[in-house]
C-alpha cells in the first residue's frame, strides 16, 4: 500500500485496537516508511518476483526461409518516421525478395490489422513473380490472423524470426537504412501523408529501386573449415539478377514475359529515371517544408 495509508493502519492498531506494540510505529513518518522500502533487507524480505511466462503464438513458423535460388521469399520490415505532439508519423512498409533483391515500398497511415491488410495486397500485387513466401520479425504488426488468412488464402508461407538469430531479418532491415532513411530521412513526417506517399512509392520510387538501382550481389562461397563467405563483386538491378536466373519465365505471374520487363526498363535510362524520381521526391516534400509548424508536419 501507500505509506500514508500504511501509517493510517499503524496508527489505528494503536489507538483504536489498544495494541501495545504498535506504540512507536503508530507515530512514524511516511518519508520513513519509503526510506525503509528501498533497503534490500525489506525488498528481500517483502517482494516476491515471477518470471515472465512466454504466450505461444501458433501463426508462422520461426525458421529462417531457404529460397533455393527462387525468387519470391520476401523479407518484410516496418520503419516509423517519428511521432510529435501533433500525431503519429507514417510507417512505411518494406519487402525486399531475398534471392533478387526487388524491392517494395508502400506507405500507411497506421499498423493495425484494418489498415495494413489494404497495404500488403497492394505490395503483394507490384512484385512480378510470384509469392511463395513472408518471413518478418515477432511484431504484432505481420503475426496476427488477419495477415495469416491474407497468405494462407495466397498460398503462401509465413515464417518468422528465430530468438537469437539477428541475421535472420537482416536483409529488409539493411534496406530500411541504405534505401528507406537515405530518401525518406529521419524527421517527422504525418500519418495524414500517407496516400501521397504511396502514389510517389507505386508511380515512382519502386520502379526507380528494381529497373534502373543497381544492389550488390553475394556471392557464397564455404572454405575448407566449412565456413561461410560472402563476397560481393556483382552490381546488378534487381531486374538483371532476375533475368539472369535459369529460365526467368517460370517465375512470372500470368501474363507478364521477360521481353515485357526489359521494355519498361528500357523505357528511360538509369539516370533519367533517377532524375525523374528526384523532381517527383521534390514536388512531394515541397508542401511539407512550406508548413508553418515546421518542415515535416
Amino acid at each position: 500500500m501507500s505509506g500514508p495509508a500504511t501509517r493510517r493502519i499503524l496508527e489505528r492498531e494503536y489507538r483504536l485496537y489498544g495494541k501495545p506494540e504498535f506504540e512507536r510505529l503508530s507515530t512514524v513518518s511516511v518519508a520513513h516508511l519509503y526510506n525503509l522500502r528501498q533497503q534490500p533487507r525489506y525488498r528481500e524480505r517483502r517482494l516476491c518476483y515471477t518470471r515472465t511466462r512466454p504466450t505461444a503464438v501458433t501463426i508462422g513458423e520461426r525458421r529462417c526461409p531457404d529460397p533455393q535460388g527462387r525468387p519470391g521469399y520476401l523479407r518484410v520490415d516496418t520503419v516509423h518516421q517519428g511521432d510529435a505532439p501533433a500525431g503519429q508519423g507514417v510507417y512505411h512498409i518494406n519487402a525486399v525478395d531475398q534471392v533478387t533483391q526487388w524491392e517494395i515500398v508502400a506507405a500507411t497511415e497506421r499498423i493495425s490489422e484494418a489498415w495494413l491488410e489494404p497495404v500488403l495486397n497492394a505490395v503483394l500485387r507490384q512484385f512480378p513473380f510470384r509469392i511463395l513466401g513472408f518471413h518478418s520479425d515477432n511484431g504484432s504488426e505481420f503475426i496476427n490472423r488477419v495477415v495469416a488468412r491474407l497468405l494462407n488464402k495466397l498460398l503462401i508461407e509465413q515464417t518468422k524470426s528465430r530468438p537469437r538469430h539477428s541475421n535472420d531479418n537482416g536483409l529488409a532491415e539493411t534496406k530500411n537504412g541504405a534505401v528507406i532513411r537515405k530518401h525518406m530521412g529521419y524527421g517527422y513526417i504525418s500519418a495524414s501523408h500517407a496516400g501521397r506517399l504511396q502514389q510517389f512509392y507505386t508511380a515512382h520510387f519502386n520502379p526507380y529501386l528494381n529497373y534502373h538501382r543497381p544492389c550488390a550481389q553475394a556471392d557464397i562461397t564455404f572454405d575448407q573449415k566449412g565456413r561461410r563467405r560472402c563476397q560481393y563483386r556483382r552490381y546488378q538491378t534487381p531486374l538483371e539478377t532476375l533475368l539472369a536466373l535459369p529460365n526467368p519465365a517460370q517465375y512470372l505471374r500470368s501474363g507478364l514475359t521477360p521481353a515485357v520487363l526489359q521494355r519498361i526498363a528500357e523505357t528511360r535510362s538509369d539516370t533519367e529515371a533517377a532524375q525523374r524520381m528526384q523532381q517527383a521526391k521534390r514536388r512531394l516534400f515541397a508542401p511539407l517544408r512550406r508548413a508553418k509548424a515546421g518542415p515535416w508536419k
